[in-house]
């Protein structure tokens, strides 16, 4: 935002002037090339992640924070805020002088680096019990301040334009600075936000600054530091599609025609009013990453916009034979392009692409429907970390996460518990994932010192609305979620804040449902009257050894849609077995025999029976869900492993809740969820291994996971018997009294009389090489800079077996245009940093993740230790 209209005008002629006196050739901003334009005055939209310079100050450098600028970064919401008289007013004038957002600060001895930036992964990590920041947040150094500051060049070309700066997410009270003039902030960290520069551009080099804080106790779980998502730079007509400007919906939905209805936001920050304008869409066939045929227009409106104002225009098409988006495996995620122009005198002055689906959303009771056809919720929690490169982005890597879940059979994600990358929506689009789209983990209670409840007050409606504005054209979406486990559950303020956050989302999109996730809202709470959606954590499957809650809601609100916002929180370490082995279905994890745990090591047994006190495992939650056929689903806590909230082990640096490994390794029970969720695989897994040469003579429980109905198991060729799965409580196939001799166990597993899926586990031999492979047999890379290569290792027999039991520390090194930017092991107990070239094996895995440095040319990854033969894989750079 400028600072009152009056200097805002007369900044703005002045730019004017200065840029109609330039000459001098435009210059590329950023890694993003701009593209051509059919007008001088159409829209560029710049990328600029690359050429920035970054220092952190664990210490405040400036004396400056988020309460002594308040003043002036609350108007930077001001067009969130329905109630013009609760708008904040900018403060006349600038407020204190910054040396770092100087144009004439030296600051060459900063650090050189490309965005996404997350400045806490490369560690080191803080270990103890009294770190500054403990497991929790993941022990990495998360706190103090981070300055960024990058130039980026205006030319004569530019005269006339709105200047704008967007910001896909940055950790967090952002403060921006242009030209020493401070412009304007946004203080959550997971928010997608714009502010106007263009009161403080001028012709030739422009200095950007940005300023983020931190501090410590401010997340239940690792947030992540610095600009970890996108920044771009967007040059447009003075009249122009608005932020987040339009919003597409679908009703009358069928296979032969669908109701298409368009909202235009036209925003003119010019000092003319505008008179004589006209709004045309384009429909068009989105594939393969491109804008295909067009396929149908809406009417072309007319409308009048005023100077320093805002005009909405409305308008509805009829679409024949529309492609309708939907979930996999069932449908297809077919997606569609509206292509917007604003014209004037009959010239477009700009251009403004949404993406979009097609497709019908009911709620049920009995669930939620997708183009009529009932989609059970298979779904994860993810947190928005990406493993070992922390908090940055990286499309290529959150794709890895996503692909493997839907191969498991996942069809639905929770963003618990914030605003994603806009780029993971992308993904789920086009992958057809269902998205459960979350905003806040605290309202007016905090659950952390110095979490969101400090600015919930202030900033709660512009994060909610600015947040569905930007989310809602995404057919993905399909629910909202506005709060998780908030303290007020049981309060009547509670009831009231969620009527409050609740009457928000249905202004800003009445064609969708919200809830939030309720861990002890019992059906007598007031809140449970006001949610549209019943999100239930835990109380589905019983705590501990609980009974199921289900029954209780479903009586007190039989037309409303019941669901787990969080299921099972089970617990373990990838290819751990400790014995004995539970008998039973679901145990709470302690360190006694036969509950799962062990202290002195912090691992937790990977039999997949063992769960946090207040969940269960993956079988009980199964019965509670075939119990109670109504319930439309889960979202399993969580998808993948994540930084932080180390359960139970509190010393560790990341979470044992993960169905797969921080290093995106698989742990069993992914394919006990496997086995559920996508039973057409042709697929038996045994557990444990057959390395276990202290347990000769000793009972060593056998388990099998797969989607057929019996399986006999065989050791050494001799039977031990055939099991059959007895609906509805198996889940598994069980052999609990095989005794250990080494040698080779196989199971043969049968589906409606047939043969379904064989499988087989051996005892190795001594571990002799190091063989790499990639991530589903990639053998080249793009050489832009944002891809990356996974290489895992796996310390190998002579006949190329994983040897479970030898940890090796591996040394790896690339030679050729790439570099190695984190390594892993998916071992919730290592505190190597990241960044880090060497690594132990973990289970006899590593990963090492590959990013390119030129654009053409081939990378060898190799990886060595002492007394096994080298490993080497070969990356040809694209």
């Amino acid at each position: 935002m400028g600072p009152n209209s009056v200097q805002a005008t007369a900044h703005r002629l002045l730019v004017f002037v200065l840029l109609l006196l330039g000459s001098c050739p435009e210059v590329a901003v950023g890694a993003v090339a701009p593209r051509q334009n059919t007008s001088p005055l159409t829209r560029e939209r710049l990328s600029l992640n690359a050429g920035w310079r970054f220092q952190r100050f664990t210490s405040n450098p400036d004396n400056l924070s988020y309460s002594k600028l308040k003043a002036w970064i609350l108007p930077s919401a001001s067009s969130y805020i329905k109630d013009a008289s609760s708008r904040a007013l900018r403060p006349a004038g600038q407020p204190t002088n910054v040396t770092y957002a100087q144009a004439t600060f030296d600051d060459k001895s900063w650090d050189a680096l490309n965005l996404p930036h997350d400045w806490a992964v490369k560690g080191p990590f803080y270990t103890g019990s009294n770190a500054v920041i403990g497991g929790g947040m993941g022990r990495l150094p998360i706190q103090g301040v981070g300055w960024y500051r990058k130039k980026f060049t205006l030319t004569s070309t530019d005269q006339g334009k709105g200047i704008f700066l967007e910001v896909d997410g940055a950790m967090s009270y952002v403060m921006v600075w242009l030209n020493g003039n401070f412009v304007g902030g946004w203080p959550y960290g997971y928010a997608s936000f714009q502010l106007d520069l263009t009161s403080y551009v001028q012709q030739g080099d422009n200095q950007l600054a940005i300023r983020l804080e931190n501090a410590v106790d401010s997340s239940r779980f690792y947030p992540g530091a610095g600009i970890y998502r996108n920044v771009w730079l967007t040059k447009v007509s003075t009249t122009h599609v608005q932020y987040h400007g339009t919003w597409i919906s679908s009703r009358q939905v069928s296979e032969e025609s669908a109701t298409l209805d368009l909202v235009v936001q036209v925003e003119n920050t010019g000092s003319a009013s505008q008179t004589d304008l006209q709004i045309a869409t384009d429909i068009h066939v989105f594939q393969g990453g491109k804008i295909g045929e067009k396929v149908g227009q809406f009417p072309t409106a007319k409308v009048q916009v005023g100077s320093a104002k805002t005009a909405s225009v409305n308008s509805s098409v009829t679409l024949s034979n529309p492609r309708l988006w939907g979930p996999k495996p069932s449908q297809t995620p077919n997606l569609y392009v509206a292509v917007t122009r604003v014209l004037s005198n009959n010239q477009t002055i700009d251009e403004y692409t949404t993406r979009f689906g097609i497709r019908s959303v009911q709620y049920t009771a009995d669930g939620v429907k997708v183009n009529g056809e009932r989609i059970y919720l298979q779904g994860v929690c993810q947190h928005h970390d990406l493993g070992s490169i922390g908090s940055a982005f990286i499309v290529s890597a959150a794709k890895r996460q996503l692909e493997m879940l839907q191969e498991m059979g996942s069809n639905a994600v929770r963003t618990s518990h914030n605003p994603p990358a806009p780029e993971l929506l992308d993904l789920a689009d086009e992958m057809g994932f269902l998205i459960l789209d979350e905003i806040f983990d605290t309202w007016n209670s905090g659950k952390r010192t110095n979490d969101f409840h400090l600015i919930f007050p202030d900033w709660h409606e512009a994060d909610l609305r600015s947040f569905i504005r930007r989310d809602r054209n995404h057919p993905s979406v399909v629910m909202w979620s506005y709060g998780n486990e908030v303290a007020e559950q049981r309060s009547s303020s509670g009831a009231n804040t969620a009527r409050m956050l609740q009457d928000i989302l249905h202004e800003e999109d009445p064609t969708r449902l919200g809830t939030i996730a309720m861990d002890n809202a019992t059906p007598t709470s007031a809140i449970t009257s006001v949610v549209d959606i019943i999100g239930l954590n835990y109380q589905g499957e019983g705590r501990g050894t609980g009974q199921p809650t289900f029954p209780n809601f479903r009586s007190a609100f039989p037309n409303k849609m019941i669901f787990s916002t969080e299921s099972s929180s089970g617990i373990s370490t990838r290819g751990t077995y400790l014995f004995p082995v539970t008998s039973s279905n679901s145990a709470t994890e302690d360190d006694t025999p036969g509950n799962g745990g062990d202290a002195n090591n912090s691992y937790v047994s990977s039999y997949d029976l063992y769960a946090v006190s207040w969940g269960a495992s993956p079988d009980k939650v199964f019965v509670s869900q075939d119990k109670y056929p109504y319930v439309g689903g889960e979202f399993v806590w969580t998808g993948w492993d994540y930084i932080g909230e180390p359960t139970p082990y509190d010393s560790s640096r990341s979470s044992y809740f993960g169905i797969i490994d921080l290093a995106g390794f698989p742990k069993d029970r992914y394919y006990l969820y496997q086995s559920r969720w996508n039973p057409t695989v042709r697929m038996a897994h045994i557990l444990p291994h057959w390395n276990w040469p202290e347990r000769v003579g000793l009972v060593t429980p056998v388990h099998v996971f797969s989607s057929a109905d019996k399986a006999e198991l065989f050791l050494n060729g001799v039977s031990q018997g055939v099991v059959n799965k007895k609906a509805p409580s198996d889940y598994r196939f069980r052999w609990d009294k095989v005794t250990y001799q080494p040698g080779k166990l196989e199971v043969v597993t049968y589906k409606n009389g047939s043969f379904w899926a064989n499988a087989t586990v051996a005892t190795t031999g001594d571990a002799t090489q190091l063989k790499l492979s990639s991530y589903k047999n990639r053998d080249s890379i793009r050489g832009d800079g944002n891809d990356l290569a996974f290489i895992s290792v796996g310390v190998s027999d002579k006949d190329g077996n994983v040897v479970p039991r030898t940890d090796p520390s591996i040394s790896f090194s690339v030679q050729g245009p790439g570099e190695i930017v984190s390594t892993d092991n998916g071992n919730p107990t290592d505190f190597v940093p990241f960044p880090s070239k060497e690594r132990k094996a973990f289970g006899g895995l590593a990963l090492a993740i590959v990013r390119a440095t030129g654009e053409s040319g081939t990378i060898t990854v190799t990886a060595t230790s002492k007394g096994l033969t080298t490993g080497t894989f070969t990356l040809k750079v694209v």
